[in-house]
């Protein structure tokens, strides 16, 4: 069933889910750390699924909902929040897996429909991005590790944003040769997963050279450098790509040189964050004055505050990276707290300036009828 898109209010109680997840999250994050800010410390536990499946997962869904047009497709934000709102309840591990998967197998469904009304590689690439979140989530369903799972989860989010970008970058007509490149680091990447199952470490290895590839790849052939010769928007979203893609390239490289750290501690905390957070929170940072605006319905105009926020994240992992690296707790912690604190400014700067919109679109409406 096709639903009318001329209402945004019903999306606005996924988006406070997401917004819940998100924060409660940090939090989590932020006591992993050391610092004592959470006295129950079960919600520490649930700082991955939080930020992986409740905001995340909640706020993909929905973009991917609004674009299809159906009604069935907010069935993968709402069971990604419930998912969420359920591990907060502290409800067993199993039911918030188990909502997880749902989700994630209408994601890759949502992929196969529009795959099938306009076929094309990305959404290929898409639907790949989905099953791997449907194995990481079915793998945290059957009680394993999260440090077995994570790699699959990495994976949703890197191949999720790579498949948008390859959709734009078609507008460079890319020759054969610079597509099969792209297409070789995701099979470097699905390679490196696959063999999980049997040397968790080797995989972290070969899938560290995927995502090494592919960010080299995105840096070479995206369409953001020609963006950032622009002004305004388009290369505050050029170089906070340019940025991310950096960071995922970083990634890839500690992901190949500390793949036996892979299961806890600081050389553990760097492998994830220089992707969770260096990558794909640019990436939403870059994205968010384009996509909030189509969910919401609220106008979200480009302010050069926002440079703050995106500055303040790329020094904070830093921070962050290198105390992992030497083993420095309080570079560490300040890193985390910092990271926090970037996100945090992100959403307090977008609110600002939705309402700042929203008053000069208010003036100029009384303006027009006197």
């Amino acid at each position: 069933m096709m639903i009318k898109e001329n209402s945004y209010w019903h999306r606005f109680p996924l988006i406070l889910v997401a917004g819940i997840s998100l924060l409660v999250g940090l939090w989590a994050g932020i006591a992993r750390m050391g610092w004592p800010v959470l006295p129950n410390s079960e919600v520490v536990l649930i700082h991955g699924p939080l930020m992986v499946v409740g905001f995340l997962g909640t706020l993909i869904g929905l973009e991917r909902a609004v674009a299809l047009q159906r009604g069935w497709a907010y069935g993968i934000p709402v069971c990604a929040g419930l998912s969420a709102l359920t591990a907060l309840l502290m409800i067993p591990s199993q039911i918030s897996a188990s909502l997880a998967v749902f989700a994630s197998v209408l994601l890759t469904i949502a992929f196969i429909t529009l795959y099938r009304q306009y076929p094309s590689e990305h959404f290929v690439i898409m639907a790949l991005s989905a099953l791997a979140w449907l194995v990481g989530n079915a793998m945290w369903f059957s009680g394993a590790a999260i440090f077995a799972l994570v790699p699959w989860w990495v994976a949703y989010l890197v191949l999720m944003i790579a498949g948008e970008r390859l959709e734009l970058s078609r507008v460079r007509q890319p020759t054969a040769w610079i597509r099969c490149a792209f297409h070789g680091s995701v099979a470097v990447i699905l390679i490196g997963l696959a063999s999980s199952i049997f040397d968790l470490h080797t995989a972290i290895r070969t899938s560290g050279v995927g995502f090494l590839a592919l960010g080299v790849w995105l840096l070479r052939y995206d369409l953001a450098w020609q963006s950032a010769k622009q002004s305004g928007l388009p290369r505050f979203m050029a170089l906070s790509l340019i940025a991310g893609y950096a960071w995922l390239a970083v990634g890839g490289i500690l992901w190949v040189a500390l793949a036996s750290y892979f299961s806890a501690g600081p050389r553990y905390d760097a492998m994830l964050h220089s992707i969770f957070l260096g990558f794909v929170f640019s990436m939403i940072f870059a994205h968010a004055p384009i996509i909030l605006p189509t969910i919401t319905g609220l106008a979200l105009p480009f302010r050069n505050i926002f440079y703050f926020h995106a500055g303040l994240l790329h020094l904070s992992v830093v921070l962050r990276i290198f105390g992992d690296l030497t083993q420095s707790l309080r570079l560490q912690q300040w890193g985390g707290l910092l990271n926090a604190a970037a996100i945090l400014l992100f959403l307090v700067n977008n609110v600002r300036t939705v309402r700042r919109g929203a008053g000069v679109h208010a003036l100029r409406k009384v303006n027009s009828l006197s």
